[in-house]
Order: structure tokens, then sequence, then C-alpha cells
């Protein structure tokens, strides 16, 4: 099997070089993830990030495409994926029409000449895997997001273990393709079950947390610079009070933002019980959620967001 030659992936020399850079992009790291990024880099090795829904783990591997600029291919996964559905399909609808214009337009067609036809790359439908692996040369490597890994059942975990470790597979009626350029590798998993010690053990690892208080309120700020700095920093408190809550669903960064920029947008300054009532949709989505914490209290949770900001 031809090994896989390390690619021109970015180099950087530090992990305060790729702090700044996922800071440029609009993603603010902590130390430990910003260390755990560039090692991926580094050592060429997948990175596994684990972590509650909605603390940002899809979105380092769309930072770290818009950082390299190598195209973001995702697979997104869920129970009953297979093999065709990540790696390739034969487009069948277009091979029949090639077979019946074949027909119409050649009395003498040759069958082991048409069967060739019809199972060349013309015909291929690429996946994300596929198109990682078939990435051009010349280029930045690919970032491959597997997503949600462990949604998808144990076979599918075997199957992605044997591809990530050779960047290699074969179809059967073209032959095996090798990735020239090993793309970038993030699997992202909400541990709904424990990913396999064998796919852990191909990978880098980082359990990504909540952002803490101030790098919450970082975040808002930059990712909605209309919300101003007393409201995001309320809006931040508050958040982080609900998710002491026990909620089903606690919010992740991106209800942050969404509820901060809802109250802006409604021309908002501070929070009260009142706002907080209205607006609860936009950070909570499960009924059962917004139901136990209007039995807390609203005007708690106010309290406690303004004592904190």
């Amino acid at each position: 099997m031809t090994p896989v030659t390390p690619a021109p992936l970015p180099a950087p020399t530090s992990v305060d070089e790729v702090a700044a850079a996922l800071e440029a992009h609009g993603y603010l790291p902590d130390e430990g993830l910003a260390t755990a990024v560039f090692l991926a880099l580094r050592l060429h090795r997948p990175l596994l990030l684990e972590g509650e829904a909605g603390v940002g783990k899809t979105e380092v591997a769309k930072v770290l495409s818009a950082w390299t600029g190598g195209p973001l291919l995702r697979l997104q996964c869920y129970e009953g994926i297979d093999a065709s559905q990540a790696l390739y399909e034969w487009d069948y609808s277009r091979q029949l029409l090639h077979l019946r214009a074949a027909e119409t337009a050649r009395s003498d067609v040759d069958a082991d000449q048409l069967e060739h036809e019809l199972y060349s790359e013309r015909f291929l439908v690429a996946r994300p895997l596929l198109q990682a692996i078939t990435a051009a040369a010349d280029g930045p490597a690919p970032v491959l997001l597997v997503d949600e890994v462990d949604r998808a059942d144990d076979e599918f975990e075997a199957f992605l273990l044997e591809v990530l470790a050779d960047f290699s597979v074969t179809v059967p009626e073209l032959g095996t393709f090798t990735a020239e350029v090993p793309p970038v590798v993030v699997i992202t998993s909400n541990r709904t079950r424990d990913v396999h010690d064998a796919l852990k053990r191909r990978c880098l690892y980082h359990w990504v947390e909540h952002p803490d208080f101030e790098r919450e309120v970082a975040i808002v700020r930059s990712r909605a610079p209309e919300v101003p700095e007393a409201l995001a920093r309320q809006v931040a408190a508050a958040t982080e009070a609900l998710r002491e809550l026990g909620l089903y669903k606690p919010p992740g960064v991106a209800e942050t933002i969404d509820w901060a920029q809802a109250l802006a947008l409604l021309g908002h300054h501070d929070l009260d019980a009142g706002t907080v009532s209205v607006t609860l949709g936009a950070v909570l989505k499960y009924r059962e959620d917004a139901e136990r914490t209007r039995r807390h209290g609203l005007e708690e949770l106010v309290t406690a967001a303004l004592a904190r900001a």
C-alpha cells in the first residue's frame, strides 16, 4: 500500500500562533484546545473533540478550513449510515441514460466497452471520505469533519477506522485511491455513547468545555458586535446560570449568541424578567427546560445574572 506523504499543511510554530490564527477567524479557543489543534497539525493526526452539544466542536473544523484555505468536507454521522453514503455511490440514473443513448446511437455496442464506460469515474459520485482522499495535491489539504461520530453504528466506526489508518480506499471497478494530500481530520462526539478505544488511539483527544464567562462574553462581542457590551455580559451570565439548572439541553454558545442578537434586535439594553420570559425560546429549545427555568424563577435568574455581569 502506498504510504501517505505528509502534505503542506499549516506549520504553526507555537500554540500561541494557532490561538491567534483561530481568533483571527472568529474562534476564541482556550489554551487546551489551541494546544490540541497545534499538535494535530504538526503531527498529522486526526483530532477527536468530545463535549456537550453546542460547545463549538464543529466550529473548530469550519475555522480550520477558513484559516488553511482547504475545502471543508463534512460527513454528518447518523444511525444507519453506511460506507456508500460516506465513501461513494454510482450514479445509476445517469448510467441508465448513458446505456440507452449508447444503444440508440450505436448498433454494434460492445458489451465490455460499454460496461467499462458505465463504471468509470464519470459516473462515480464521491462522498466526503473519497473527496478527502482524492483531493488535488497542489492545493491546501482539505479539512474533513466527521461530525457526531457517536451517532453512527459500531460497524461504521470500524470502517472509518480503516479508512483513517491509511487514507486509502478501493473501488472494485476502478482500483485503489490513496491520498496524496492527507486531510486535516476533525472528529466530533457528543458522547451519547463511548467511542471505541481503537479510534481514540488513532486520534489526539480533547474534551471541549463550555467557555468561561469572560470568554463567552468575548465570543458574543466577536460574533455579534451590534450587541452592547453590558447586554452581552448579562446574557452570558444568564446563560451560565441556566447551565447550572440541570436542564435536559443546556444552552450552547450558539444559543447565547442567538439570544443576545434577539434581545438587541428588540431594542433591549438590559435583562429583566419580562424580557427573559418572552425571549426564552431563543436560548432554550425544549418546553420542559423552559418550564423548569420558570419554576426556578426568572427574577432570581436575572438577579444572579446582573450580579455576575
